[in-house]
């Protein structure tokens, strides 16, 4: 699992699909990056009207740094036959911030629980073999009030720390909610509180 204390996690950036064929079975592996829940539940959602006849949509997602914020779905197959498997590959590159989704086609040969695990989990594991696996900052939110006058020196230095912007308002009084690099956030601090004028608040 990630370390809560580094710099950096990984995640994927783009969705990939892999599949595999068992006794006339068929699981098709869905791995995907995710924010939060409500992208996985739009995702899930898709796949089900794009396969209206499949009988199963197992998954696992998990979550931020802390290790706590994940699920798993057997979604009607044998329990534990499915959704930990998906988790398990999922865990086993280090990855967060994202969902693999398999979608089961049944060939009328029932495949027992081991032949099961071992077909969630092949099919995640091709899923991710194919996707690019990336290194991201690890951020630290916070929101920054300021005057319009002020717009441009804040954002030199929104740029020049890599921040992440998550929201503006910008009128005669701004408000910006930023995602700053945690291995930069002394430095940044610093120059903020510099500019004077800024009022800067971690949410």
């Amino acid at each position: 699992m990630q370390n809560p204390d580094t710099f950096f996690y990984q995640t994927i950036t783009q969705i990939a699909t892999a599949e595999f064929k068992d006794r006339g079975s068929k699981f098709i592996a869905y791995s995907f990056p995710i924010n939060n829940k409500e992208d996985f539940k739009k995702q899930l959602n898709e796949l089900k009207k794009e396969h209206a006849k499949a009988v199963h949509f197992c998954f696992a997602y998990r979550l931020g740094l802390n290790g706590n914020d994940f699920r798993v779905s057997d979604d009607g197959e044998p329990a534990g036959s499915a959704g930990k498997p998906i988790l398990n590959q999922i865990d086993s590159k280090r990855l967060t911030n994202l969902a693999v989704i398999v979608v089961r086609y049944f060939g009328g040969t029932l495949l027992g629980v081991p032949g099961l695990i071992n077909a969630y989990k092949t099919a995640t594991a091709l899923a991710l073999q194919v996707v690019p696996i990336i290194q991201k900052p690890v951020e630290v939110m916070y929101e920054l009030q300021f005057d319009y006058t002020l717009m441009n020196e804040v954002m030199q230095l929104v740029k020049q720390f890599n921040c992440t912007i998550n929201k503006q308002e910008i009128q005669l009084f701004c408000l910006i909610q930023i995602g700053i690099p945690k291995q930069r956030i002394e430095e940044i601090l610093y120059k903020l509180k510099n500019l004077h004028a800024v009022s800067v608040k971690k949410i």
